[in-house]
């Protein structure tokens, strides 16, 4: 039996709770908490219109995707003040996906930034299709989020189970082909 560790990265409101839930075989754990009045001064909401609650720990599910495969998600707090436990849940990851809304790209800078430079795991980036609705061509949102033709940007609708599977397909095989040409460790563990 394979195990891996997948990291679902991006910012505030962007759905990595969403994806997390949609795949997971085991009722997903998540540390959402309501957003109170207070919250919102250091917290605002950055135009993600409808959202009551919020991650702020992390989530956590479990698919297996092959009987011989099995990958354990973990879904990051978007708030900024929540960032340093990026360290902690990506340590022995295998993959990240950063999940991006491109009505609020800017929010994802920071996700896309930590991989990039200050995290060893290998990612790709995936824009949600909020509404089911794919706003700006993958070329455009490549050269707005300034990403290198090495880390593989794909669409995704967070909600869907066969769009988040094959998203989380994505993030392994990129992982794979890196680790076949020795640029990064191997990190999928057999147990």
């Amino acid at each position: 039996m394979t195990s891996a560790k997948i990291v679902v990265a991006g910012g505030f409101g962007v759905g990595k709770t969403t994806l997390v839930g949609s795949v997971s075989e085991i009722p997903p754990v998540n540390t959402e908490a309501w957003m109170t009045q207070a919250a919102k001064s250091v917290d605002p909401e950055t135009g993600a219109t409808g959202k009551a609650t919020t991650t702020v720990a992390m989530d956590f599910g479990r698919i297996t995707l092959a009987e011989d495969l099995v990958l354990y998600l973990f879904g990051t707090p978007g708030q900024a003040r929540f960032w340093p436990m990026w360290d902690d849940l990506s340590r022995g990851a295998s993959a990240a996906v950063v999940l991006v809304d491109t009505r609020r790209l800017d929010t994802s800078f920071a996700a896309v930034n930590y991989f990039e430079n200050d995290s060893d795991v290998p990612f790709i980036v995936a824009v949600n299709l909020f509404d089911g609705e794919q706003t700006h061509r993958l070329a455009e949102v490549r050269d707005a989020l300034q990403l290198t033709a090495e880390v593989p940007l794909v669409a995704c609708d967070a909600r869907d189970r066969g769009s988040a599977v094959a998203t989380l397909t994505a993030a392994l095989t990129h992982t794979m082909r890196r680790t076949s040409v020795g640029t990064t460790p191997g990190v999928l563990a057999t147990r």
